[in-house]
């Protein structure tokens, strides 16, 4: 069985590895060159406290991994995150990004946010089921954003309210004021792999 659990600098190898094809090989990502394993842990470092990056390990090896940052910079958004979920090529369809993806939701729940966006390249089948599957609505498509691989692609925008609007909503917790062992089993499902 796959754990699921907050990821660490001496992740970033693994997660670097896995993000490296997306983003040499396909549009999904916007990036050009992909991160290296240095730079990947300053992600990572940038990313924890404040927010989740989780990774779900089978056998010490990294299957896939998520994480939440700012949707934008300015204060009136500070409820609303960016998500991203990125599986393995040999583990896609196996039910790791969907498991990722509720473990991060309840941890977002949990610290107060309130929506989470997720911009996906399009056309991307795959990653648009995913989150429509998860309770994600389509709200916007910025057309020929961006330009990779000899071409302009657009990139949709989907939303998923983590909780009802609120007049006078209390800042989000950080993520360190969260007892994140059982925030992380209560939303994650459980993933077999065979």
């Amino acid at each position: 069985m796959a754990l699921i659990r907050l990821a660490e600098t001496d992740d970033a190898a693994q997660i670097a590895a896995i993000y490296a094809p997306v983003v040499r090989e396909t549009i999904i990502s916007f990036e050009t060159d992909p991160p290296d394993d240095a730079e990947m842990t300053n992600r990572i470092r940038k990313t924890l406290p404040t927010y989740p990056w989780l990774v779900c390990e089978h056998d010490d090896s990294i299957l896939g991994y998520a994480y939440a940052g700012a949707h934008r910079t300015r204060d009136a958004y500070q409820w609303s995150v960016d998500v991203s979920v990125y599986v393995h090529a040999e583990h896609r369809r196996s039910g790791i990004g969907r498991g990722l993806y509720e473990s991060l939701f309840a941890l977002l729940e949990k610290q107060g946010y309130y929506n989470a966006y997720a911009g996906i390249a399009l056309p991307n089948a795959a990653s648009v089921g995913l989150h429509e599957s998860l309770g994600f609505e389509q709200v916007g498509v910025y057309e020929d954003v961006g330009y990779k691989n000899g071409a302009w692609h657009d990139v949709g925008w989907w939303q998923r309210q983590l909780h009802p609007s609120e007049d006078e909503p209390n800042p989000p917790s950080p993520l360190t004021d969260l007892d994140i062992d059982n925030e992380i089993e209560r939303g994650a499902a459980t993933i077999r792999i065979t």
